[in-house]
């Protein structure tokens, strides 16, 4: 596509240096310049609508032009622009919003730890984990799990734990100390005629003999998002995650929440933690804490945890972490404004009300011959594409059908991501109506039936 040269799209092309995007093609296609939002509405610098059907990145919970969070950070800006936590000082919406994240929490929490991000609150997770057990001295208990398909974010550590490939190759990662268990994807990986309590077993046996494999002297903690976002938007069995936690505490090893894109509401409660039945130790979240107005993430951290850091930074003399920005008092209002407006107007309470259409109108799409695999809870899901549904059998990755689909809806007026696997994600801000559920999954049903003729023009699908 050729771009006017002084047009933003050429700009861009120019100037910036975009993540998770394929380069060599932008420079050939250049950006989707997005210029306003309007609740669950975006549109492009020439006007046309779209429906972000993933909240952003998961994250606008409020949708695009929440003007009550817009007059908090007006508010706070004039009131003191910035100010951090370092050194003993504080700040008023930080100390308000720490009291309310630790009054929202599903398990005893002593402190929170303010960050900007949810790469930096499970970076941060791993750094206090290791600071821990050398406190209670344990100085050889610092392996970290995480699992196959899992994603925690981008930094060295916390891009470690995410369980892609494309987050490690070329990147030199995990680091040591990182290891990957099963993902709990019951489609994909569930043996012929196993059930789901099977199954559920199975992965927990595997934990149990993975711990004994690598010493449990020496595991230290269990990262797990209660859904799997990025890798697909993976519902694990129910009863999951206690088989799981009942390895773990054999062995005496942490587990953390990863409730950054379940957090707030997302899966109808206020985490996915308590939607999946985990009770976790610590607890990272980021994203709809501010509705992503401003960037802020947490780390709820539980007593012993805390305990243990606080006595060890007695010892050095000082606890030797943070970040410039984490606290910030505009980001930590805005936040606060965030969830006061989710028990003010009763998302939860809305997101447990709309969740049934919007879960009745993805499965649906089980019934079309792309279809693999319809998968969610509350208002978050996704459909698997697949060439053979009797086989399950993928398509060839190069062929980016998943990618074609996305393009498609995006021509259609619904923005959504591709994820690995050709899975179609859907996210959209909690405020969603069910008359625009339906819109959102008629775009993309036009968009289905468009990579349907694609694939038959193109023949992508394997001989019989």
């Amino acid at each position: 596509m050729t771009h006017l040269p002084n047009s933003l799209q050429a700009r861009d092309i120019a100037h910036v240096l975009h993540p998770y995007t394929n380069l060599v093609k932008h420079e050939k296609a250049g950006p989707l310049v997005i210029e306003r939002g309007k609740g669950i509405y975006v549109y492009d610098d020439s006007g046309k609508e779209y429906i972000e059907g993933m909240a952003g990145l998961w994250c606008a919970g409020l949708g695009f032009d929440e003007p009550a969070l817009v007059d908090a950070a007006v508010e706070q800006m004039r009131k003191l622009p910035f100010y951090h936590t370092f050194g003993h000082k504080s700040a008023g919406p930080v100390i308000d919003l720490a009291e309310k994240l630790k009054s929202l929490s599903p398990v005893p929490v002593s402190k929170v730890f303010f960050v900007n991000s949810g790469s930096e609150a499970n970076d941060t997770q791993m750094k206090f984990i290791w600071y821990y057990n050398n406190a209670i001295g344990r100085p050889k208990k610092k392996t970290i799990l995480s699992r196959q398909r899992g994603y925690h974010g981008v930094t060295i550590a916390s891009g470690s734990l995410t369980g892609l490939p494309a987050n490690h190759r070329a990147f030199d990662l995990p680091i040591a100390g990182v290891k990957h268990v099963d993902c709990p994807h019951y489609y994909r990986n569930a043996e012929p005629g196993e059930s789901e309590a099977e199954y559920t077993a199975r992965l927990a046996r595997n934990l149990d003999e993975f711990i004994q494999r690598e010493g449990p002297d020496t595991v230290a903690a269990f990262f797990a998002e209660p859904v799997l976002g990025a890798g697909g938007v993976i519902v694990p069995p129910a009863g999951y995650y206690p088989a799981m936690q009942a390895v773990l505490r054999k062995y005496d090893i942490l587990s953390v929440s990863d409730e950054v894109i379940c957090g707030f509401g997302r899966t109808g409660n206020v985490w996915g933690s308590q939607t999946l039945d985990y009770q976790p130790d610590l607890i990272s979240c980021a994203k709809q804490l501010s509705s992503a107005y401003l960037p802020i993430a947490a780390c709820l951290i539980s007593e012993p945890v805390y305990e243990a850091i606080r006595d060890q930074s007695g010892t050095i003399g000082t606890f030797g972490h943070g970040f410039t920005y984490g606290g910030h008092p505009v980001s930590a209002a805005v936040a606060l404004r965030t969830l006061q407006i989710y028990e003010e107007r009763n998302i939860y309470a809305h997101v447990a009300a709309v969740a049934p259409h919007f879960q009745a109108r993805l499965r649906r799409l089980a019934d079309h011959p792309l279809v693999g695999e319809a998968r969610g809870v509350g208002l978050i899901g996704a459909v698997e594409l697949v060439a053979n549904k009797t086989t399950r059998q993928n398509f060839d990755p190069a062929k980016a059908v998943g990618a074609t689909c996305a393009a498609f809806a995006q021509e259609e007026g619904l923005i959504q991501r591709s994820l690995a696997g050709d899975a179609l994600a859907f996210c959209p801000p909690m405020i969603i109506t069910e008359s625009e559920i339906d819109e959102m999954f008629d775009r993309f049903e036009r968009a289905l039936a468009r990579t349907e003729a694609w694939i038959s023009a193109e023949g992508l699908r394997p001989a019989a």
